[in-house]
This record gives structure tokens, C-alpha cells and sequence, in this order.
């Protein structure tokens, strides 16, 4: 693990807030150098703590209105294979790892709900996998973790 200072902490904040912001405007809002910022970011991201830049869209605006998270249980042996299908899948937005009687959480994107159906019966027909989906309603927080400057007592526990 990276050992980060306050000033890291800042700036990593900053970019979780908001990552199109101007090095001037973290400068201002951190009291850190424009320089000290760029060269913190470009460690950050030659070490891979910066894994990339993204946007978070609204997909309803995009015409896709169902969204799920699908627990998937893979047949003994396939968990490789599903996990190949399900990365290169163009309706899959987040695969992740899990335990407790699931291998798999998937979160798909779809126009309708009648999509969703047919690509858990492809993944039972196809792999033999169990599945158990939960539709997304509305997000009431994403991606928030260290997202706040003012808030960065996140380093000593909370309970």
C-alpha cells in the first residue's frame, strides 16, 4: 500500500469529487501547489492508485431504464469461463467477486426488464449458473468514498 500524506489525501479527494476540476481551482480550494498536484497525480497514476478518469452517466437519459445487480452461482468448473463472458458482455457495467454461496454480483444495463430475462436464461442455458437479480431503483449514493475534502478523518476508524 502507498503511504499517502495529508496533501495526497487532498488532492485524491478533490479528483473523487470532481474529476474534470482544474489543478487552479484544487489549488485554490487545498492551498497546494499547482505543481505539487500534477506530480502527486502522475505518481498516483504510474502507481495505479489512480486507476482512471470516468463519468457517471444517467442511462435512463440513454433510453436504458432497467438496471440490476444479479447474484450469480456458476456451475462447479465454469466460474472462468462465465467470468470471461461476463467481462466482455456489452450490457454488464460492474463484475464483482463475491462469497457466501454466490461467486459472482453483476450489474447490468438494459432497455426493458424482459432483457434482463432473457440474459439470465442465456447464463443458465449457456453455463448452467444460478441466478437471483435485485432491479436498481435509484441510486441514493454512488461513488462517494473519499469524495469530500472536509471530511478526511476517514483515516481513524468511525464507528
Amino acid at each position: 500500500m502507498e503511504k499517502l500524506d495529508k496533501k495526497d489525501v487532498l488532492v485524491l479527494s478533490s479528483l473523487r469529487q470532481n474529476a474534470r476540476e482544474t489543478l487552479t481551482n484544487i489549488s485554490k480550494n487545498t492551498s497546494i501547489p499547482i505543481s505539487t498536484i500534477f506530480e502527486r497525480m502522475r505518481q498516483h497514476e504510474k502507481s495505479k492508485l489512480i486507476k482512471g478518469h470516468t463519468a457517471i452517466l444517467d442511462f435512463e437519459e440513454l433510453g436504458f431504464n432497467t438496471r440490476a445487480a444479479i447474484l450469480v452461482k456458476a456451475k462447479k468448473g465454469t466460474q472462468n469461463e462465465i467470468k470471461s463472458y461476463l467481462n466482455v458482455h456489452r450490457n454488464v457495467n460492474s463484475i464483482f467477486r463475491i462469497n457466501n454461496g454466490y461467486d459472482f454480483i453483476v450489474e447490468v444495463v438494459f432497455k426493458q426488464i424482459k432483457d434482463v430475462e432473457l440474459f439470465i436464461e442465456l447464463l443458465d442455458d449457456r453455463f448452467g449458473a444460478r441466478s437471483h437479480v435485485h432491479f436498481l431503483i435509484e441510486d441514493i449514493k454512488r461513488e462517494s468514498f473519499m469524495s469530500n475534502p472536509n471530511k478526511l478523518e476517514l483515516f481513524s476508524p468511525v464507528f
